[in-house]
């Protein structure tokens, strides 16, 4: 039996544990402590930027936090699950190798979780901060490129959803540049249009120049 073969079941199985992991809306639950439902005020979304518009700097640090901690941790316990059940000692998080597919696979059950959240009715985020927690436990050179391509566009436009598109378009270039395997391109590429796609109603706003800036709950900023 090859690598690769012995690698679809766990493969399988961790995608399983990622995808209900990162369904978890920490966004909602937390909003949810502060007497709010984020699906009805704002922009409706369960992520960051609309916690923070809605409830304040804590609320949405703490969703940032955990959205991104259950990507990162999905990615490391996919690391010693999947050569433990495969019974195989190979380097999973090896993107330069075929096999590192594997745990590519698994990035995008991370993201999926958070989009379609099974718990919502799959309804979900925009996978930005759990992407991003994930690529960091995935390779966080790729990780780090991304999130300085995120930052030369949020700081000078302030628009959350120009700067998360300008990331995921990204994604693939730093994971071909950063030795992946072009087999794990296809994973990455895939999480890229997924993203872009989630913030589709976004980039209509962009262009008929709707789109609100960020900025903080008010009662925050008075603080």
């Amino acid at each position: 039996m090859t690598i690769l073969h012995a690698a679809i079941l766990p493969t399988i199985l961790c995608c399983c544990l990622a995808y209900l992991l990162c369904g978890i809306p920490f966004g909602l639950l937390i909003a949810r402590l502060r007497g709010v439902d984020v699906r009805k005020v704002g922009s409706g979304n369960i992520g960051t930027t609309n916690v923070a518009r809605s409830v304040g700097v804590v609320a949405s640090g703490l969703t940032l936090l955990l959205d991104a901690g259950k990507g990162f941790v999905s990615m490391e316990l996919a690391r010693h699950l999947i050569p433990w059940m495969a019974e195989r000692e190979f380097k999973v998080f090896d993107l330069s190798q075929t096999a590192g597919v594997a745990i590519t696979i698994v990035y995008v059950a991370c993201v999926c979780g958070h989009i379609f959240s099974p718990y919502l009715g799959f309804k979900g985020g925009k996978g930005i901060a759990v992407g991003f927690g994930a690529a960091l436990g995935l390779d966080w050179h790729i990780a780090l490129g991304v999130l300085v391509v995120f930052i030369l566009v949020v700081v000078p436009s302030r628009y959350v959803s120009l700067a998360s598109c300008s990331a995921a378009l990204s994604l693939p270039f730093f994971a071909l540049i950063f030795g992946a395997a072009p087999v794990s391109l296809i994973p990455f590429a895939f999480v890229s249009a997924l993203v872009i796609w989630a913030h589709r109603s976004n980039i209509k706003k962009l262009l008929n120049n709707e789109e609100k800036q960020f900025s903080f709950h008010s009662s925050d900023t008075k603080a």
